[in-house]
């Protein structure tokens, strides 16, 4: 879908694009760093309200960016030969990352037809129904798709083996978490909840609904990582890191 947000999006990503390829030419300082590709780079392109949001050389995103700095810093660890679900694998950095850390590596999504992967498997979330396989389930931005949270989270826990992770990240607010009606139209999704696709908007109480689906969860962000870093590589969003325990 069409929508005036999206091309407004669209054509400010590309000028800013235009503006760092020019300050490359001119021979600007590579002075920023991006632990998706390993690359150093002049600056970071915008994305909507997002001043420094994708590398210009892989196209990583902060969030992507985020998670390649906290398995550096082994915040969070991939297990030996883990078993890894991951949902919506348009990151590419982080499926060649979970593909070689895993033993039983599954890229999965509603649309599997979105991504170049051969061995890719069609799934819904609410359908799923693995029951203590995965060691990781990594899903960014899907939440605020799928109809009955709720579910999913349960289905997540009940596919996660004792101790596995499941590495959620969703798009946050300052506020209380808002779902929207079934019949709520694109058009007003989009105005609510900032994209015409999105059925919710998460607050950081989003945390509560982990929890209701008996996950333990925390909490992780750039708060701990050293500023210089976080500039550095313009990380961002929040990871929320959700255990089954016993």
């Amino acid at each position: 879908m069409i929508t005036i947000q999206r091309v407004t999006k669209a054509v400010g990503k590309h000028l800013s694009r235009l503006v760092l390829a020019l300050r490359y030419r001119a021979g600007a300082k590579r002075s920023r760093h991006c632990p998706a590709c390993h690359h150093d780079v002049v600056g970071w392109y915008r994305y909507g309200d997002e001043r420094e949001w994708g590398c210009p050389h892989c196209n990583a995103s902060p969030r992507e960016r985020l998670m390649h700095a906290l398995l550096d810093l082994d915040v969070i660890a991939i297990p030996k030969d883990a078993a890894i679900l991951h949902c919506a694998p348009n990151e590419t950095s982080l499926v060649h990352r979970f593909r070689a850390g895993a033993g039983d590596y599954v890229p999965a999504d509603f649309d599997p037809s979105r991504y170049p992967l051969p061995d890719i498997r069609q799934l819904d979330l609410m359908a799923l129904d693995d029951e203590g396989r995965f060691d990781v389930i990594y899903a960014s931005h899907v939440m605020e798709h799928v109809p009955d949270d709720a579910q999913v989270l349960r289905n997540i826990r009940r596919a996660l083996k004792p101790g596995g992770e499941a590495w959620l990240i969703v798009p946050l607010w300052q506020k209380a978490s808002e779902d929207g009606p079934a019949d709520l139209s694109p058009r007003e999704r989009e105005r609510r909840f900032g994209q015409w696709d999105h059925v919710r908007q998460y607050g950081r109480d989003f945390a509560d609904r982990i929890r209701a689906a008996g996950l333990a969860v925390d909490l992780i962000d750039t708060s701990g990582i050293p500023t210089a870093m976080v500039r550095h590589m313009a990380l961002g969003d929040t990871l929320f890191r959700a255990r089954r325990t016993g």
